[in-house]
């Protein structure tokens, strides 16, 4: 059995306490799947970003950054 911190340890045992998992197991193995899943996406996102910069698709840093600002409603530092 692989060991774990204390704190995380805690953390499972707070999840099986909770009734949201049968047992340490079944938690470990969610987060494992969580684990596969992002790690899916973000591959598929940097996939698709090279395909974009390949293809053309691409614009000025200084302009995605100028978007970024406005779409999260922050401003640029002096």
């Amino acid at each position: 059995m692989a060991t774990i911190s204390p704190d995380l340890e805690r953390f499972v045992q707070q999840e099986v306490s909770s009734g949201r998992f049968e047992d340490r197991d079944a938690v470990i193995a969610h987060a494992l799947a969580l684990l596969r899943r992002d790690r899916s996406e973000t591959v598929a996102g940097i996939e698709a970003g090279l395909e974009d910069v390949a293809a053309g698709r691409v614009q000025p840093l200084h302009v995605a950054f100028d978007e970024l600002r406005r779409e999260l409603g922050v401003h640029e530092r002096a």
